[in-house]
């Protein structure tokens, strides 16, 4: 489904992401990580298109993506941000919010497609109607998965979907996006800095430092220990250490 061949891109002096490539395969969902400043939403603002100053080749389905994007593009390619109050509409209601996707692609039954879009991220149809200010974190990230399936697209792109919410609002979406992907068949390209997040939704995992894929192995390697880049090791050992619970005073 998505094939990234040596793609580079520079701020200026600074080369922010240098020849990284990697295969996803149809269905699959694939995971990159890496410490702030590591390239990783570099790529995948450059995979959405909203980059467009890049080099290398970006291949969606067999078919090599230019720096412009077309609407089908679009249409087949959704992305899904960290911050869902920053990425939805402040004074646009929910049902402007889904049915804007559905107008812009030219689709019909907006009725059934708003109603059968918020059934699939489990939220009340009495959510419709209200504005993004009024709704919880999670059902804000809610909304903003429910906007990006409206258009009915092939391939999802996840940028920290999870890391503004609480943690048990954070599994509860973890697990939404595992379902809706076995439901339609969708194609993951997940970013973080949380390993567990990564490990818990992605088959396979690339870890990027310094703008460099250095590692690229299964969520079962990860998961127990099997990593062959130091900095792999040390992010995972990290993780570990963040995770145990502080001791009783």
């Amino acid at each position: 489904m998505i094939d990234v061949a040596a793609l580079g891109v520079r701020f200026g002096e600074t080369e922010a992401v240098k020849d990284v490539s990697f295969q996803v395969a149809r269905g699959e969902s694939f995971g990159l990580v890496g410490e702030s400043g590591s390239g990783k939403s570099t790529v995948l603002r450059v995979m959405s298109g909203l980059h467009g100053d890049w080099t290398g080749r970006i291949t969606i389905e067999g078919e090599v993506t230019a720096p412009r994007r077309s609407k089908d593009f679009h249409r087949r390619v959704q992305m899904v941000f960290q911050d869902p109050y920053g990425s939805l509409h402040p004074r646009q209601t929910v049902d402007r919010l889904l049915s804007e996707p559905l107008l812009v692609h030219r689709m019909d039954n907006i009725e059934r497609r708003i109603m059968r879009s918020l059934n699939e991220v489990s939220l009340p149809a009495l959510v419709r109607f209200r504005y993004p200010h009024q709704l919880s974190g999670g059902q804000r990230q809610r909304v903003a998965i429910a906007r990006a399936l409206m258009a009915e697209p092939d391939v999802l792109l996840l940028d920290e979907p999870t890391s503004a919410l609480d943690v048990s609002v954070q599994a509860e979406v973890l697990n939404l996006l595992s379902d809706l992907q076995q439901a339609r068949g969708l194609t993951y390209v997940l970013v973080s800095h949380n390993l567990a997040v990564v490990a818990h939704l992605c088959d396979r995992i690339g870890v990027m430092q310094g703008g460099e894929l250095v590692e690229l192995l299964s969520s079962d390697d990860l998961r127990a220990g099997r990593t062959k880049h130091l900095h792999t090791a040390a992010l995972r050992e990290l993780s570990i250490e963040l995770e145990e619970p502080e001791a009783n005073p």
